[in-house]
């Protein structure tokens, strides 16, 4: 079977976010169903859990061709090196790479998933843009101990609703974000999945408009490089308070990379590219 490597939300490699790709061979798996569920064609989770584990970056997407008819071209699911997720950024997008790097897929491509149909649009120049839900965004008191966590003290605080579980916190400028070295065990008291920490960029001439970093102990990453699904928050976030819908954010691993997004009311568009390093065959 193959397996892919895919640095996602970056043009060049060991730069964003990188995520294994497998596409699963499930050419037979539909034809004794008058009726299917796209998650029965999967392998056992156990064996999905323990590949993703292996692999060890923040996610391996698992993918398989749905029959036609169906509501979506393929079915994707997520893993961490220690659990599933309901929605991940950055490899929707890896994923998509390989599809259309591959001549798997040609044009939009639907996505069924544990958080409803996504769909994932190549562009002429190499890009691709996600379509996601908007995050809801609920403002919440501060919570006791974050500041200690995350060594700043946070402007404001907000719960991003059950598909990302994260809470969202303001701090006081771009620096403050980069320089963050936060106690990861302690953050994780604090929400479900982990903390998006983000600030206004110090100087918008640079080609973004906030940054953000993304710790996520609860999952098993302490820090994800970039996080399409937090941005799926951060752009109704910033886009009210910055007066536009379309706006670019960094976020400032040590990886680093750029997520432009676009608010289209409930739904969010994440727009990047991504590059296949590693394509090679998985033998277990």
């Amino acid at each position: 079977m193959r397996i892919r490597i895919v640095d996602a939300f970056t043009d060049r490699p060991f730069a964003g976010n990188p995520a294994g790709v497998l596409l699963l061979d499930t050419s037979d798996a539909f034809d004794t169903f008058d009726t299917f569920d796209a998650f029965d064609a999967f392998p056992a989770d156990e064996w999905l859990q323990q590949v993703a584990l292996e692999v060890n970056h923040a996610e391996t997407a698992f993918a398989h061709r749905l029959p036609q008819g169906a509501d979506a071209d393929w079915a994707l699911r997520w893993f961490t090196p220690a659990t599933e997720v309901a929605m991940c950024g950055h490899a929707t997008l890896a994923t998509a790479h390989v599809l259309h790097t591959t001549g798997a897929h040609e044009g939009t491509v639907r996505f069924a998933t544990r958080s409803g149909v996504l769909s994932a649009t190549p562009a002429d120049d190499g890009s691709i843009t996600l379509d996601f839900p908007t995050a809801p965004l609920t403002a919440v008191e501060i919570p006791d101990g974050v500041a200690e966590a995350l060594g700043a003290e946070p402007l404001s605080a907000f719960d991003t609703g059950p598909n990302i579980g994260d809470l969202l916190v303001e701090l006081a400028g771009e620096k403050t974000v980069v320089g963050l070295a936060p106690d990861h065990r302690a953050l994780g008291a604090h929400s479900a999945r982990g903390i998006i920490a983000t600030a206004r960029a110090q100087d918008p001439t640079r080609g973004y408009d906030f940054v953000s970093r993304c710790f996520f102990p609860n999952v098993g990453i302490d820090e994800d490089p970039v996080t399409g699904s937090a941005h799926t928050a951060l752009a109704p976030y910033w886009s009210e308070r910055l007066g536009r819908t379309v706006l670019t954010g960094l976020q400032a691993s040590s990886r680093s990379g750029l997520v432009r997004t676009e608010l289209q009311g409930d739904r969010t568009l994440l727009t990047g590219r991504a590059v296949t390093v590693i394509d090679g065959e998985l033998l277990a």
